[in-house]
């Protein structure tokens, strides 16, 4: 199985992610550091919904001044157009299998789709 994060090393949640995905067996880890290879604006918009998420929802607040730009009161295209623009504002991490996406908060979340 082919599993795809959008990862932060410096996120100890991202880290637990990947390590969960690297001690699965059968797992095929594709390893995106989304800060520096930006999500486009189609793909962090399909990650969000398949998620189940909305864009308001997958606003990375902590450590972003996504707050003072009033970021999580704007329409979903309006936020959807920042994160294309700042991966920063993406909440992390999200993972991809042929099972589904996850926003894997906690870490474990992505047990349902291995």
């Amino acid at each position: 199985m082919k599993a795809t994060i959008w990862h932060n090393p410096a996120c100890g949640t991202s880290r637990k992610t990947l390590a969960i995905l690297e001690e699965t067996p059968g797992v095929e880890v594709q390893v995106i550091e989304y800060l520096r290879t930006p999500y486009t604006r189609e793909k962090v918009a399909q990650l969000i919904a398949d998620a189940g998420l909305t864009p308001a929802e997958a606003i990375r607040r902590m450590g972003t001044d996504a707050e003072e730009k009033g970021l999580p009161a704007m329409d979903p295209d309006a936020i959807l157009d920042a994160m294309a623009a700042n991966p920063a504002y993406v909440n992390r991490p999200f993972v991809e299998t042929d099972k589904g996406v996850r926003f894997c908060r906690p870490q474990d979340r992505v047990r349902e789709i291995l």
